[in-house]
């Protein structure tokens, strides 16, 4: 009789540093119901995969639920991974090294294991790890079937196969998307049938591989009455283990049991919804995008990326340093799927609490010219021992970071609103809950018909940002980002004019004339001087308009000069202080003279696992002034 050897994975992770709320929820109702279930049934063997962090924060928490975790360990095999799970294609070789080790070292310690298999972060794919991975002791790995489809290996994906790069050799096992796809979410009798139908050669050398996010299994949409309120793992767990056709595995029993199907070599490549989230365009969603691709979609992820390589170049020697690195590199942030991802502000507010982390323990110099975001062009580092300040001299030597060091928190946490596949979509309705026939996330694809209309930003919403328009520039205009542009000075090149590097100039046009904007910066302790000063041949009437996009961790708590914030507000003042209740700080700004003021709330629209967020990213600024030919624009922004 033939059997069906079944290599059951299930992998949990999340964000790093991720509400309370939602950890021990995902505790309670995904990861320790699961096995609690597993206990009733010590004859079926699987493999799993937590987070590094992950684990650190039950055993800290949930003491019984790990010491659950450690006495089934004798039919559990633990897989290794980065610790904090970063994209490990997209970090350098040392900290690819170090996090995997910290994390083999966990395992070792709390389940007397030593991991030789590694769960492979959103299944990234790239040449470039095995040398790192087999250096950590590292035998095989997870990828999906889709990264051998995509290179023309469809004969047998039942089982391991080899490849290798400069002499290194490692195992790979793809998993089953159909697997991936009707575990939980399809009856029990049809899972029989496929696994049935997965059932092995006469050599015995196939195997059934699923190895999918433990999520699925109670956090998902309606997976946790699926699963445990109508038993559906339990019932699955029974199949596995009373049914003499199914045999389970850990993927080290069936590796050590098993020979190589042959030798391939893998694209640089993730798993096929991956492909599809990270194609720049809509020919390249077609044949899949490689993960690096969310690089260029959103500056905002590539800059926290290159942030955290910044600091990876300058690693010292010290244990607070190194932690706050790699926790900086965790993956959830730099990209966006069917979840919030980079969309999510309270990801990227994690990310830059640790770089800046990174930089008090630097302690940084006055004034450092470097490429940050490795697109050519030199950004400007100014530091206090209050605030850090990064200009982009080639995006209209606008300010794209501002850092509290003592808050660990970035005022320009930032997102641009960009059009997303997923806008043009008609509203889905939830799905109805149907015994076990409920739909994975990928097939729940849920748009708004809100009423809010979705805007598009047609330039990137960093701060000090110089327009020259005219009348049609209002509250309303500046909002849904249509207000006519009659200067070059968005997003154009600036050469820096002095040594010190504070002060840089732009030659551009307003309408046809010739005109020449020159920006100085002057950085304090707690207060940054800007000057702002245009030269020009226009004899028109025009408005200059200053613009600062601001974020803040709760918005409730706001007060605007003392008032409450509203959705817009206009201003006439010679100062405006916003005072945040939650980090206990005022961030002002103070003018010359009254100057007309433009505050907002800005939206992004994103999609998520149950349906669409409005997310309230960050406060747009406009600061306005008249003027005819020449001008000059002197403020100071303080936080104290």
């Amino acid at each position: 009789m033939k059997k069906t050897k079944l290599l059951f994975g299930v992998h949990s992770h999340q964000p790093v540093d991720n509400f309370d709320e939602v950890l021990f929820g995902a505790i309670a109702k995904a990861y320790k119901p699961f096995f609690q279930t597993l206990k009733l049934f010590p004859d079926f063997k699987c493999s799993v995969h937590f987070s590094g962090w992950l684990l650190e924060f039950i055993k800290k928490n949930d003491n019984e639920f790990f010491l659950l975790m450690q006495n089934l360990s004798n039919q559990i095999e633990f897989f290794s991974g980065g610790f904090y799970e970063p994209i490990l294609a997209s970090i350098p070789s040392s900290d690819r090294v170090a996090q995997i080790k910290k994390l083999n070292l966990f395992i070792e310690k709390n389940f007397n294991q030593t991991p030789t298999g590694l769960w492979l972060t959103e299944r990234v794919w790239d040449d470039s790890v095995i040398s790192d991975l087999c250096e950590c002791g590292i035998k095989y790995v997870i990828v999906d079937d889709y990264h051998l489809i995509a290179n023309g290996t469809t004969q047998n994906l039942q089982g391991y196969y080899f490849t290798e790069n400069n002499a290194h050799k490692i195992a790979i096992f793809p998993i089953s998307k159909p697997l991936r796809y009707s575990i939980p979410f399809k009856d029990i009798d049809f899972i029989q049938k496929q696994l049935s139908s997965m059932a092995t050669t006469k050599d015995g050398s196939n195997g059934a591989i699923i190895f999918d996010d433990g999520e699925k299994f109670g956090i998902w949409p309606q997976t946790y009455e699926l699963c445990y309120t109508n038993g559906w793992l339990k019932s699955f767990f029974e199949l596995c283990t009373i049914n003499t056709t199914i045999e389970t595995q850990t993927y080290r029993e069936f590796f050590e049991a098993n020979k190589a199907l042959g030798l391939v070599y893998l694209p640089t490549l993730s798993y096929e919804e991956m492909g599809e989230w990270s194609a720049l365009d809509e020919e390249e969603s077609l044949r899949g995008g490689i993960w690096k691709n969310f690089f260029l979609k959103y500056p905002q992820s590539n800059w926290i990326h290159k942030r955290a390589l910044e600091l990876s170049r300058k690693q010292i020697d010290d244990e607070n340093y190194l932690e706050s690195l790699y926790k900086a590199q965790c993956n959830d942030v730099l990209w966006h799927g069917v979840f919030g991802g980079i969309y999510l502000p309270s990801l990227r507010d994690t990310a830059y609490r640790y770089i800046i982390e990174c930089e008090n323990i630097l302690k940084s110099k006055d004034i450092e010219i470097v490429d940050i975001d490795f697109d050519g062009y030199e950004e400007y580092k100014l530091s206090s021992s209050e605030l850090l300040v990064i200009v982009k001299p080639n995006y209209g030597a606008g300010v794209v970071e501002l850092d509290l060091r003592d808050k660990k928190f970035n005022l320009l946490n930032t997102l641009t609103r960009r059009a997303e596949k997923y806008h043009s979509l008609a509203q889905s309705e939830h799905p109805k809950e149907d015994g076990s026939q409920i739909k994975t996330i990928h097939d729940n694809l849920f748009v708004t018909q809100d009423d809010r209309e979705i805007y598009i930003d047609r330039y990137q919403k960093y701060s000090n940002l110089d327009h020259i328009s005219d009348g049609s520039l209002n509250i309303e205009s500046f909002k849904t980002n249509r207000f006519l542009q009659h200067g070059t000075f968005i997003g154009s090149p600036y050469e820096s004019i002095d040594e010190e590097g504070s002060a840089f100039k732009c030659k551009g046009k307003i309408f046809e004339t010739k005109a020449e904007l020159v920006k100085r910066y002057k950085l304090d302790k707690n207060t940054l001087l800007c000057d702002v000063e245009i030269k020009s041949n226009s004899e028109q009437n025009l408005l200059y308009a200053n613009e600062w996009n601001l974020h803040f961790a709760i918005y409730d708590v706001l007060k605007i000069n003392s008032l409450p914030l509203e959705d817009d507000m206009t201003l006439h003042v010679k100062t405006l202080s916003i005072f945040d209740a939650y980090l206990k700080k005022t961030v002002k700004f103070s003018f010359e003279e009254e100057v007309k003021i433009f505050i907002c709330k800005n939206h992004t629209v994103s999609q998520s696992e149950s349906g669409v967020d409005y997310t309230l990213q960050h406060l747009s600024l406009m600061f306005m002034k008249n003027f005819t030919k020449d001008l000059k624009f002197s403020f100071c922004l303080s936080v104290g």
